[in-house]
């Protein structure tokens, strides 16, 4: 079998790096990029931090007050709303020149993507690095964004690699070289494994992937059921055949339908917005992606159209969440709603590839 050339590329801190872009300024600086709910100013969660908000113990997902807090002795720190048309456009631009130098280019979210270049280096690795390399210098160029490139023969390793060295990073990891590689690495690095899997793991006093290696498959598939064991036991051995798939970017999934009266009663309306996540979920499901943004549409009767969306502090395929989130954006659509609805829609957005396993969401 042909040994593959795998690009994981990932860009760093991605959302702050843009607004970086277009203000200089804030590059040294603590940046913070926020979804500010409807609350208040501070009511709201991080979206991404740069590495010198990082230094402060910030990270996405956590609320803004928590962030204030421990910046409070940087009295230069920025907090920004988020501009997801600013970071899309520079999504596209990035994605472009990636495009240009792949073989088979596969989409997995604004800030990364696959690229199979196999056939452009002849499958060769030390070409490849010189590749992966004039990749960086042309993103950093023509749009002057850093990125981190992992590169090995699948992509279980090049995502890996590509997060090993960040901020821009680039790491080649050799199929001669994966079990090195590979086995001082904490198991929480496998994409796959999350909190829970690791504190089972950590009770059996197992820490590192070498440590994990001496778990036997039947062990595992007792443990977490066939399908997570068996991606368990090929993945800390640096198994991955999955290839990467031409995919470009889908910006959304989404469903609307027309109500059978004109509606503003809430119980009418949260029956066909419930039918309609189902449905949602189905496509998410289908398409293995997770979503960070979930929304809701109407259109009134008099044709006009309202809308609410709300981003989640993780990204998730939880059809428990979509109906949760659904339900609450429809209250407080209907708070003030004083025109009859005809038209209905629910729509998830920011999405991204689940990895490993299907049930991921039960991790996070």
């Amino acid at each position: 079998m042909e040994t593959r050339v795998v690009f994981h590329i990932d860009f760093d801190y991605f959302y702050a790096q843009c607004e970086e872009t277009r203000s200089p300024e804030l590059k040294s600086k603590p940046v913070c990029v926020c979804v500010f709910s409807d609350r208040g100013r501070d009511s709201g969660a991080i979206a991404t931090a740069n590495y010198t908000a990082r230094k402060y113990g910030v990270k996405s997902g956590i609320p803004i007050t928590f962030a204030k807090k421990r910046l409070h002795e940087r009295s230069d720190a920025v907090f920004l709303p988020v501009d997801f048309d600013f970071y899309s456009k520079m999504s596209e631009k990035a994605m472009e020149i990636m495009k240009d130098n792949a073989d088979i280019f596969e989409y997995v979210g604004k800030d990364e993507a696959y690229l199979d270049v196999t056939k452009r280096v002849e499958g060769d690795f030390k070409k490849a690095f010189h590749l992966a390399q004039q990749i960086k210098n042309s993103i950093r160029d023509k749009i002057k964004l850093s990125c981190s490139i992992g590169i090995s023969p699948n992509k279980l390793i090049s995502k890996i690699a590509s997060n090993f060295q960040k901020p821009d990073g680039l790491t080649l990891i050799l199929p001669n070289t994966i079990d090195v590689f590979l086995e001082p690495l904490k198991i929480r690095t496998i994409p796959g494994i999350g909190k829970k899997t690791e504190e089972r793991f950590l009770e059996m006093k197992l820490e590192t992937i070498q440590d994990l290696k001496k778990i036997d498959i039947f062990t595992l598939n007792k443990e977490f059921g066939r399908k997570t064991g068996a991606h368990i036991y090929n993945a800390i051995r640096g198994i991955d055949n999955d290839p990467v798939k031409e995919r470009e970017a889908s910006i959304q999934y989404s469903k609307i339908s027309t109500l059978k009266d004109d509606s503003k009663d809430y119980q009418f309306l949260s029956e066909n917005i419930q039918k309609l996540c189902n449905e949602v979920h189905r496509i998410v499901k289908k398409n293995n992606r997770m979503y960070k943004s979930v929304g809701i549409h109407f259109v009134q009767s008099d044709l006009s159209n309202k809308s609410k969306s709300r981003m989640l502090k993780s990204p998730t395929a939880s059809i428990k969440e979509l109906q949760k989130t659904a339900d609450t954006l429809l209250k407080e659509a209907l708070e003030n709603q004083t025109i009859t609805i005809r038209r209905v829609g629910v729509k998830v957005s920011e999405l991204s590839e689940v990895q490993g396993q299907s049930d991921i969401t039960s991790y996070f």
